[in-house]
């Protein structure tokens, strides 16, 4: 399938993606915040500038994007509609880059929450109960009720 944008106009519009302080990002962190969780966001000295992390908990919080990261059997990360060589090596690039931050993070101690953006939190609709649980599943695993991920 072309691609209906000219060069200049794609360019554009791949450099108006953020990487930090995604809406799905914003709803984790309200949601912590609210329910009385302290944390730092992208600290500098660990691996990869984690999205949150809760100090006293020795927890990091990484949200990933099911597209550029690939998440399996979700109907985000799995459709790719083109066949880019570009497009296909940044997501290899972003898997190796997440197995090298998971070892390091480990091996440092730390407990790692993964959360999917696109099929957990659902950011396209207002309310989601499918949000909620995935909120709520973070928080006991941060009080430690519940131990699977």
């Amino acid at each position: 399938m072309a691609d209906v944008h000219n060069k200049q106009t794609r360019s554009y519009n791949m450099s108006q993606i953020k990487g930090k302080n995604t809406k799905p990002e914003l709803m984790v962190r309200k949601f912590l915040y609210a329910n009385g969780f302290r944390y730092r966001i992208h600290v500098k000295n660990l691996p990869g500038k984690p999205d949150i992390v809760l100090r006293k908990y020795r927890t990091i919080i990484d949200i990933r994007g099911c597209f550029w990261h690939s998440h399996s059997n979700c109907r985000f990360g799995d459709n790719v509609s083109t066949s880019s060589e570009k497009i296909t090596s940044r997501r290899h690039s972003a898997i190796e880059r997440d197995i090298i931050k998971m070892k390091k993070w480990k091996a440092d101690g730390w407990k790692v929450i993964i959360v999917w953006a696109d099929c957990q939190l659902e950011p396209r609709r207002k309310k989601s109960k499918v949000r909620e649980r995935t909120l709520l599943k973070i928080i006991n695993e941060l009080k430690g009720e519940n131990t699977c991920n």
